[in-house]
């Protein structure tokens, strides 16, 4: 049997019964061995000599599972043709689909959608491509492209095995922000076959988002498609996580008193994330980011071989430290780690300024366990779901693209990422405020409109807003 992995409490076992040799007896008896609990028998076929039946069992943890499985294979007769979850049976046949905005009921309809009537929609966009944004889906259709190098914490798992996760974000895109994302996964990892593939297929969409693919590549990736096309490109890996990060930190800040102009900030993993976090800091006012990699902290004193490496010793680090990142926490006002787990000492936390902030972004291993953190970390945020203060990129990039849709802007600018951090912090009131509870939950109604609105007016304000939507055009004229 192969390792499963299960988020949930129930597995569900496809088993293929030989009659002769075993019974339902026989199977509760094995299943209460490793004191789990069958809840539900279905029959999915059977016979005089084989039947094949799906048992739902209750357990309570990974090795209970490994136990349930082997009492059950040790039974003659038996087979166990699937383990699965819940997880798994709601991924069955993919978890989008396309579906007509009004139905074709009759040959006339026939003829207004399709041939012969939708020539001449053809001809009008042939003679102005903008009408493309009216008359088809591209002016709320988003391309979520990886080529599955940078899957979650699972890393290099290439195109097919990343398709659950793209298609995933696009059920996020849709439920939270009425925007429609097609997942694409190119079996490829040559950088300008990838870029050239997106190139071509941009007519149809109206944004692309970028999700999965390793550093450096993406920067080269994400780079090169900001210059050649004109609709927003945005590598959420990069910018969303950025984004969030910097909203904790605004309202981690208000918790503390301290201005982030005057802090000193230590950012750990220069991989995507990292850098990009460095850089939005940098643009929301930042006048002391110090970046740490492996290599220890990025220094000008040193020329790096990695290009974007050398471009942030160049933008960070005013005082020039050098040395390890236990030399460039001491005295540091907050941590930033997008790194790997377990880097981060007690100790080394003693050594921050008062009233520590640490955001320990690492998955499933934060950078410090939050039980050492305890007690020395004033404000403490990481990327999980189990402990208060998640950072979550869902904070951001539905409502990210709902704003650039609905302004049709070219880009995503800097300016338009530090308006949608401020306006997640934004969320949360001063009297709700407290060191558990930084950033909203990603279910909070109020977020994705909060976002649009605030990226909408900084794409205005900085003149890559195509157009103006109404309710902005209502607002100035009142003014």
């Amino acid at each position: 049997m192969k390792p499963f992995t299960s988020l949930g409490t129930s597995i569900i076992l496809r088993l293929e019964m030989d009659v002769r040799k075993v019974n339902f007896v026989d199977i509760a008896t094995a299943v209460g061995k490793a004191n789990g609990d069958i809840v539900a028998m279905d029959v999915v076929q059977s016979s005089n000599e084989v039947t094949v039946r799906d048992y739902t069992i209750n357990t309570k943890s990974r090795p209970q599972i490994d136990d349930v499985i082997n009492n059950i294979e040790a039974l003659p007769g038996v087979e166990i043709i699937t383990v699965s979850d819940r997880t798994f049976l709601s991924h069955i046949g993919g978890k989008i689909e396309v579906r007509a905005t009004r139905p074709i009921q009759n040959r006339e309809d026939l003829s207004r959608v399709y041939t012969p009537g939708v020539a001449s929609v053809c001809e009008a966009i042939a003679k102005d491509q903008s009408k493309a944004y009216k008359l088809t889906i591209k002016s709320n259709t988003v391309a979520i492209v990886s080529d599955g190098t940078a899957v979650l914490g699972l890393g290099d798992i290439g195109p097919y095995a990343a398709m659950p996760v793209m298609e995933g974000k696009a059920m996020l895109f849709k439920q939270l922000a009425k925007v429609d994302g097609f997942p694409i996964c190119l079996d490829t990892k040559d950088t300008e076959e990838i870029i050239e593939t997106i190139v071509r297929m941009a007519p149809a969409f109206g944004g692309i988002n970028l999700e999965d693919i390793s550093a450096p590549r993406c920067f080269e990736i994400e780079k090169a498609l900001r210059e050649r096309l004109d609709i927003p490109v945005f590598h959420d890996d990069q910018h969303g996580t950025a984004v969030v990060i910097l909203a904790g930190l605004l309202n981690a800040l208000k918790i503390v008193g301290k201005d982030i102009k005057d802090c000193k900030i230590v950012v750990t993993g220069m991989g995507a994330a990292g850098v990009s976090c460095t850089k939005i800091l940098l643009s929301a006012g930042a006048k002391q980011v110090i970046g740490v990699d492996r290599d220890g902290i990025l220094s000008r004193s040193v020329t790096y071989e990695n290009p974007i490496w050398e471009e942030v010793s160049n933008i960070t680090n005013p005082d020039n430290l050098q040395g390890e990142l236990k030399d460039a926490l001491i005295g540091a006002d907050v941590f930033i780690g997008v790194s790997r787990g377990n880097i981060l000492s007690k100790e080394m936390v003693q050594t921050m300024a008062k009233d520590p902030i640490v955001f320990a972004m690492a998955n499933p291993n934060p950078e410090i366990d939050p039980e050492e953190a305890a007690g020395v970390v004033r404000v403490l945020a990481t990327g999980r779901s189990d402990y208060p203060n998640q950072i979550n990129n869902v904070l951001c990039f539905p409502g990210i693209f709902r704003g650039a849709f609905d302004c049709r802007a070219t880009d995503i600018n800097e300016e338009m990422k530090v308006a949608a951090a401020h306006a997640i912090a934004s969320i949360i009131s001063e009297e709700e405020l407290n060191e558990q509870y930084i950033i909203p939950s990603v279910f909070n109604d109020r977020v994705v409109k909060n976002v649009r609105d605030a990226v909408v007016n900084a794409a205005i304000k900085t003149g890559v807003a195509r157009k103006v939507p109404r309710d902005k055009r209502k607002k100035k004229t009142a003014e």
